[in-house]
């Protein structure tokens, strides 16, 4: 039981910070800025939903793209390490991963579920998640933890405008980058686990 609560608490912080939400509501309140508060809220859960179903379905059914492509989990989790560290220095940067749109089109799944919540690199990491998760017990608690990660992060995207009256724009450039901190150390993790599980299974 310990070992599932640990694995919840892991799964639920690492992918809140991986969803990069202060960088969410910052792109969040930039395209949805002429939007009414009642148009908001039905994007942030058009957002959820779809965050969460992408999520799932990343976690559940990575170890078969693993199969399918003969790729191993070690490979695997350098080159989503790689990458999220790549995410981590554009956060770092405050550069901006996409571009606002102005012509009215449904933001909710592109872009703000995908690559803003989960990018490539998020997508890397829940895949090797996944694998790792050989139980049903652990697969299950992992879904529950996702579930409440994305609704975390719609949450927070609620919350968007009382915390850009509270921290302002430079308050909110600050939480981007310790975010980006943040992930960087996850991304390091992640290699170096690839690398040392990569030697572990070199035949000697």
């Amino acid at each position: 039981m310990e070992e599932l609560i640990s694995l919840f608490g892991n799964i639920w912080i690492k992918f809140y910070f991986l969803g990069t939400p202060f960088f969410a509501v910052t792109l969040f309140l930039t395209l949805t800025e002429e939007y009414t508060s009642a148009e908001r809220h039905r994007v942030v859960a058009h957002v959820t939903l779809a965050s969460a179903v992408i999520a799932i379905g990343m976690f559940l059914f990575g170890s078969i793209i693993f199969g399918l492509f003969g790729i191993t989990i070690a490979a695997f989790q350098v080159g989503a390490g790689i990458l999220l560290f790549l995410s981590a220095v554009q956060l770092t940067q405050s550069k901006k991963m996409v571009q606002p749109s102005n012509d009215g089109e449904d933001i909710a799944v592109v872009p703000m579920a995908m690559p803003v919540i989960i990018g490539p690199a998020t997508i890397g990491t829940l895949m090797v998640f996944g694998a790792d998760a050989t139980h049903a017990s652990e697969k299950l608690v992992g879904c529950f933890a996702l579930i409440c990660a994305v609704l975390s992060i719609g949450v927070t995207l609620l919350l968007g405008s009382p915390i850009k009256r509270w921290l302002g724009k430079k308050g909110l450039n600050v939480l981007s980058k310790i975010t980006g901190l943040i992930l960087a150390a996850i991304a390091a993790q992640m290699i170096i686990t690839g690398i040392q599980t990569a030697f572990l299974i070199i035949p000697s």
